[in-house]
């Protein structure tokens, strides 16, 4: 199986649209992003005969005073579920690439089922581990978009088709947003960072994050409004057959209106009219338990009609035992214990 580095945006986004699952942060915009924030990108295709078996957009950071920099493959390898083949031929590429790289360790997390004995098997025998780190969701929730608008709501719980024509009879009204919302809508995600307690990048980061997708088709953004009033909004990624949830706030007032379950109607329909058929909530508790801070939002996710995915997983391949138990085990103390003494926000040292 042949390797080579895709040099050319359109070359990448085909070879990752024929393989199964692609991911939007496998996307080349995605990786073109992550280069304006401090990692440079590598689009790695294997093929066979001219046909791709795997893609690896393949991300680097040099980690302040480290001599060894990380490796990380954002949401892949890109590989059938199936292929053990071509899992086995791009799981040696990660490696000879992150000694090569001079990275500690290389790090996926695929969206491959946890039940997928096979690909787990090769990982471990491979030397590969699970992660403790989990940068992206372990398990997610998706809505099957395959079928009619009718089908949609008949499948949702009764209180959900209730608060969606709940919101539209009192007063909340949901349009597309564009590039001069951003503002807007960055506020609202500030107060439901602070409301909900976790920690938020500068404007200039989503206005990019945002922004750049908006501007290329690949993202579209929601406000519910309650008269001139802004009281929630989600912003929708697509790329290949499937979209994703990724950002989503509120503000405190109006919320008894349910806003948010008419928020996402408008956002499923979108996705099914551009053409997805599947709709991914973007993550779920990592145990279906109701004392899990997740259980709220998984609770939620549910009652549109989403079905559990679970996946397998963050997976290191450790190039430098010492530096990755440094990276791993000592430093996130040593933030923890800055947090705790200084009451300063301390930003993750890589991710």
């Amino acid at each position: 199986m042949e390797s080579a580095i895709i040099r050319d945006a359109t070359a990448w986004n085909d070879a990752l649209r024929s393989l199964p699952y692609p991911h939007i942060l496998q996307s080349w915009e995605w990786g073109a992003f992550k280069t304006r924030h401090g990692w440079s990108a590598e689009h790695w295709v294997l093929d066979r005969s001219g046909v791709p078996r795997a893609a690896a957009l393949t991300l680097k950071r040099q980690v302040a005073r480290f001599p060894l920099g990380l490796l990380y493959v954002p949401k892949g390898p890109a590989v059938d579920g199936l292929d053990v083949e071509g899992w086995d031929a791009v799981l040696s590429h990660l490696e000879r690439l992150a000694r090569g790289r001079r990275a500690m360790f290389v790090k996926i997390d695929p969206d491959v089922d946890c039940a997928n004995a096979a690909v787990i098997d090769l990982l471990l025998s491979r030397g590969w581990q699970p992660s403790t780190e989990q940068i992206q969701f372990r398990n997610t929730m998706t809505l099957d978009l395959a079928q009619t608008e009718d089908a949609l709501l008949a499948q949702m719980k009764s209180k959900w088709r209730y608060n969606i024509r709940l919101a539209g009879r009192r007063g909340v009204s949901v349009e597309p947003a564009a590039l001069e919302d951003l503002p807007s809508l960055y506020e609202m995600y500030r107060e439901t960072s602070v409301r909900d307690g976790f920690v938020i990048r500068p404007y200039a980061y989503y206005r990019d994050a945002w922004g750049s997708f908006i501007e290329v088709g690949l993202a579209q953004p929601f406000i519910a409004r309650v008269g001139e009033q802004s009281v929630a909004m989600v912003i929708v990624f697509r790329f290949g057959d499937q979209a994703w949830y990724l950002y989503g706030a509120s503000i405190d007032q109006h919320r008894e209106k349910m806003p948010n379950h008419l928020l996402q109607w408008h956002a499923i329909c979108w996705a099914k009219a551009m053409g997805c058929t599947v709709y991914d909530f973007w993550g779920a508790p990592e145990e279906l338990v109701e004392s899990d801070s997740m259980w709220g939002v998984y609770r939620f996710k549910q009652g549109f009609g989403a079905r559990l995915v679970q996946h397998i997983g963050a997976y290191d391949f450790v190039c430098s035992r010492f530096w990755y138990w440094v990276y791993s085990a000592v430093m996130p103390r040593m933030l923890s214990l800055m947090r705790r003494r200084y009451w300063v926000r301390v930003e993750s040292i890589a991710f």
